[in-house]
């Protein structure tokens, strides 16, 4: 919480700036209102100010807070003398007053018990915020993202295959569990595999189960990830990495509804709705033979396609402030922070972003997140600016990089070696190794 404190009497409002530090709070004391509103844009929590003081009163400063900065909770401090006052203010909007004389504990709890209650509106805003945006965990607002909340509840309520695109980090799998939770099979097994992270043979047991002796190791009858789906849905992730001879079993599945165990002769009826993703371009995967073009008609009755994270950049903020809040910080990210955010290209897309703010939380110590948080990115920005096609020479290549971060740093060494990730003496090295100018910042 960050506090400013506004009071003319000024060994009073150092008292309570002092007390409210030593409470692990962030505080600010200024004399007069009129200093308080050259501040206020810096963002404060809460404003504790007297009601009696020279030039601007107290009440004034609550009517300028109350029309400019409606989210700030204000208390005001007067005697009792002026009681009348203070119950005028609590009208205009003051969030609680003091009366003069208080203990530093008073101020303390007064304190404690906003922050609660701010905490708690927060949370409530912050939900009902992204109710309308989200399906499920799946965010966002931008138009794109806004089509594939409407496909997803169109074809929830249906039977029908969906076959789900997208770049790798898009939340393909979240998008199959919101479909499966909006059907009316959402009381049965959502059962997910990933096909190209096990072997050929691994795959078919687990997909179509086998009976004991089957093969070595088979010491017992195992049911296959069709029958557990049964009644429920199947997400197959990866389908494009699913070997031909898997491709023929499963078309078989689709159509006849019916699985077979290995080394088993009954067969055993399943209901299971398939949905499946890949982050490949399957029809070229069947253009070239290496997926059957029937099983391909047969999953992508109802495709799904997922933009990548650089198509939809509205959405980094409201992506930002849910992971944020899912860590239960308090931290924002700064604006030159979030610029930089919305440039990058984020090749793996929303999961990359999440790993991006991880690590920036922890560089942060869980404060609020800066442009220096995120060198990486900074990094990238400049080679992907600098690198032009045609440079063959690494010596090329570093010098290139070497001036896009002195341009941007305002031929500040210091500031440019942050940014490149290297120490300020290599910095002075890579000028003299190519000429340049080394006299100190």
């Amino acid at each position: 919480m960050k506090i400013l404190i506004v009071d003319d009497e000024k060994k009073l409002g150092i008292l309570f700036s002092r007390a409210l530090k030593n409470a692990g709070y962030e505080s600010k004391y200024v004399e007069t209102a009129e200093s308080a509103i050259s501040i206020l844009s810096d963002g404060f929590d809460i404003v504790i100010s007297d009601i009696k003081m020279p030039g601007m009163n107290g009440l004034d400063l609550l009517r300028h807070i109350k029309k400019n900065f409606p989210d700030t909770a204000v208390v005001m401090m007067t005697a009792h003398g002026t009681i009348e006052s203070a119950i005028e203010a609590m009208k205009t909007g003051a969030y609680d007053y003091l009366l003069k004389p208080f203990p530093t504990d008073e101020l303390i709890m007064t304190v404690e018990r906003i922050s609660r209650q701010l905490h708690i509106k927060q949370e409530l805003d912050y939900h009902r915020k992204v109710e309308h945006q989200r399906f499920g965990e799946i965010i966002g607002k931008s138009e794109s993202m806004l089509k594939v909340f409407d496909l997803i509840a169109k074809v929830a309520p249906s039977d029908a295959t969906v076959l789900i695109l997208g770049e790798t980090g898009t939340g393909k799998e979240l998008v199959a569990r919101a479909i499966h939770n909006r059907s009316n099979r959402n009381k049965k097994p959502f059962v997910a595999i990933n096909c190209a992270a096990i072997t050929e043979t691994l795959l078919e047991s687990e997909l179509f189960g086998y009976e004991r002796g089957a093969f070595t190791g088979a010491n017992k009858r195992k049911p296959g990830m069709f029958e557990l789906a049964d009644s429920g849905t199947l997400f197959l992730d990866e389908i494009a990495e699913m070997p031909p001879q898997l491709q023929a079993k499963l078309l078989r599945v689709l159509q006849e509804k019916t699985v077979y165990h290995l080394g088993g002769t009954a067969p055993i009826k399943v209901d299971v709705r398939i949905i499946s993703a890949t982050n490949k371009i399957l029809k070229e995967y069947v253009n070239h033979k290496k997926f059957r073009e029937d099983l391909y008609f047969r999953l992508a009755v109802f495709p799904i396609e997922l933009p990548p994270l650089r198509e939809r950049t509205v959405d980094i903020p409201l992506l930002s402030e849910n992971f944020l809040s899912k860590r239960l910080s308090n931290a924002k990210i700064t604006s030159d922070a979030m610029n930089l955010l919305k440039e990058y290209d984020f090749p793996g897309n929303v999961r990359e972003l999440e790993n991006i703010l991880e690590r920036a939380l922890i560089l942060s110590s869980g404060k609020d997140i800066k442009i220096e948080h995120l060198p990486d990115l900074e990094l990238s920005k400049i080679e992907s600016e600098s690198f032009e096609p045609g440079e063959t020479t690494l010596n090329e290549l570093e010098k290139k990089m070497l001036l896009s971060a002195l341009e941007k740093s305002g031929g500040n060494k210091s500031k440019a070696a942050k940014l490149l990730g290297i120490t300020r003496r290599m910095i002075y090295t890579k000028l003299k190794k190519y000429g340049f100018d080394i006299r100190e910042d």
